[in-house]
C-alpha cells in the first residue's frame, strides 16, 4: 500500500484550545449574573485557563485523572472545559438532576478526584459527600455558603489568583481520554461515555461545517442546553476553536431572563430543548420580546413539536432545526437543513424531521439481524458509527448495545 506523505499530528483539545486563544483573543464569553453580564476576551479566558491547569497540577492531577464539574453554563465551566483535557486529565461534567444515589454512584464508578462545583449547587453535592470514596478536593466556584461541604473546601478565584500563566501543554495521544458524560438513556445504572481528542475535535470540525450549525467567528453562541448534557451538545468546543464569542446564561433558565438576554446580548445560535422555546413562547404572549438576532436555533433532546417551529418563525422569525443524536454520538449525529431542492412550502415539515446525517457518521436501519434497504421506505432501528461514536461504556459490558461495529440506538426511523 502506498504511504501518503502528510504529517502525523494528534487531534486534540489541547490543540484546539491553542487554535481559538491564538487566533480569537478579541472574542468575548459574557455570562449573565441576573443584575449584570460579566464580559472576559477568549485572550484572558486563556490566561485563566492556564491558572486553573497549574492549580490543577499543583493538586496532584496527572493524565488520565477525572476532573468533574458540578457547574451551570458559565465562564468557569468552560475554563474547566478546556483546561482539564489540555493537561491530560479527563473532563467529567456532573448532571445536577440525578437522584443523590445516582450521582454518587457516578463519581465513584468514573473515580473523581476533584469536583468543581457552583456555590449555589452547594446544598446538592452535599448530600452525598459522605458517600464519596475517591474525591480527594472540592472546588467552589462563588463566595456563597459552602460549609455544607466541610473544612476541606477550596475557592476557586483564590487558586487562580495564587496561579502563573505560561503552563507548558504536554503532547496528547489523540486517542486518549478527553471527557466523559453518564447516559441515563440505559436500563439499570448511568453508563459513562468516554470521548477522546481526536472524537471532540472532529466532532468541532463537524458543527463548523455550512451543512451542519456552520459556527464561526460571527456568531455568538448561545448554549443553553446544560453543559452537563450530552457532552454539552459539543458548543464549548466548536465555539472556541471557531472564535465564536460565547453567551452563557448561568442558573437563569426561565423565559423572562432568557429573554432579557437575547435581546441585549443579541445571540446569533442557540441550542436547547424544546421546553425552553415553549417557555418562551408562553412568555411572549404577554410581553414584547426581540428574538430577531438568532440566525438558527437548534433542538434536540426530544422531538421538536411542528406547531412550535410554526410559531416561532411566523410571530417572531426563529428558524428552528431539528437535530439528533445521544450522549453516545457526541452528540450530534444528523441534522434536518432543509436540502437545496426543498420547495419553500416543505421547509417547515422537512425541519420537523431529524434530518439527514452529518459527514462522518454512518447510519443503517436493522430489523433484528437483518439490515434493511436504504429506500426511504423500510422502517427498523436506527444504528450508527463513526468517528465520535461510542464503541461501549465505561467499565461496562453493553454487548447488547453494540452490534459489529455499530451503535444500537434503540430508535426507530
Amino acid at each position: 500500500m502506498m504511504q501518503s506523505t502528510m504529517q502525523d499530528w494528534p487531534l486534540t483539545v489541547t490543540a484546539l484550545f491553542k487554535h481559538g486563544a491564538k487566533l480569537y483573543g478579541d472574542s468575548q464569553v459574557a455570562t449573565f449574573e441576573g443584575d449584570h453580564t460579566r464580559r472576559t476576551s477568549f485572550a484572558e479566558v486563556a490566561q485563566r485557563i492556564e491558572r486553573l491547569a497549574f492549580a490543577l497540577h499543583r493538586l496532584g492531577i496527572r493524565q488520565g485523572d477525572r476532573v468533574a464539574t458540578f457547574c451551570w453554563n458559565t465562564q468557569e465551566h468552560l475554563e474547566a472545559y478546556l483546561a482539564a483535557p489540555s493537561m491530560g486529565a479527563v473532563l467529567h461534567a456532573l448532571n445536577i438532576r440525578l437522584f443523590p444515589e445516582q450521582l454518587a454512584y457516578v463519581i465513584n464508578h468514573a473515580e473523581d478526584r476533584v469536583i468543581l462545583v457552583d456555590d449555589t449547587l452547594v446544598p446538592l453535592l452535599a448530600q452525598v459527600k459522605d458517600d464519596l470514596k475517591t474525591v480527594k478536593h472540592l472546588i467552589v466556584i462563588g463566595d456563597g455558603d459552602a460549609s455544607a461541604l466541610g473544612d476541606n473546601v477550596m475557592r476557586y478565584e483564590e487558586l487562580l489568583a495564587a496561579e502563573q500563566t505560561g503552563f507548558e501543554w504536554p503532547v496528547i495521544e489523540e486517542k486518549a481520554a478527553a471527557a466523559m458524560c453518564y447516559t441515563t438513556g440505559t436500563t439499570g445504572q448511568p453508563k459513562g461515555v468516554v470521548y477522546s481528542h481526536r472524537s471532540e475535535f472532529l466532532h468541532s470540525l463537524a458543527q463548523c461545517a455550512a451543512s451542519s450549525f456552520a459556527v464561526s467567528e460571527c456568531d455568538r453562541v448561545f448554549p443553553i442546553a446544560p453543559m452537563f448534557h450530552a457532552n454539552a451538545w459539543g458548543l464549548p468546543y466548536s465555539g472556541w476553536l471557531a472564535g465564536s464569542d460565547f453567551l452563557m446564561p448561568g442558573r437563569f433558565l426561565q423565559a423572562e431572563p432568557l429573554c432579557k438576554m437575547i435581546r441585549e446580548e443579541r445571540p446569533t445560535f442557540a441550542g436547547a430543548v424544546p421546553t425552553i422555546w415553549n417557555d418562551i413562547l408562553r412568555y411572549a404572549e404577554n410581553h414584547e420580546v426581540d428574538l430577531s438576532s438568532l440566525r438558527m436555533v437548534v433542538c434536540g433532546g426530544s422531538a421538536v413539536p411542528r406547531a412550535l417551529m410554526q410559531r416561532l418563525q411566523e410571530r417572531h422569525g426563529v428558524r428552528v432545526v431539528q437535530a439528533w443524536g445521544m450522549t453516545e454520538t457526541s452528540p450530534m449525529a444528523s441534522i434536518a437543513c432543509p436540502p437545496k431542492n426543498c420547495p419553500p412550502e416543505q421547509e417547515l415539515e422537512w425541519r420537523t424531521k431529524s434530518g439527514r446525517i452529518i459527514p462522518g457518521i454512518e447510519l443503517r436501519l436493522a430489523d433484528g439481524e437483518k439490515v434493511l434497504p436504504w429506500d426511504g421506505q423500510a422502517i427498523g432501528e436506527i444504528q450508527v458509527r463513526g468517528p465520535w461514536v461510542t464503541g461501549g461504556y465505561y467499565g461496562e459490558d453493553g454487548s447488547d448495545k453494540f452490534k459489529d461495529g455499530w451503535l444500537c440506538t434503540g430508535d426507530v426511523g
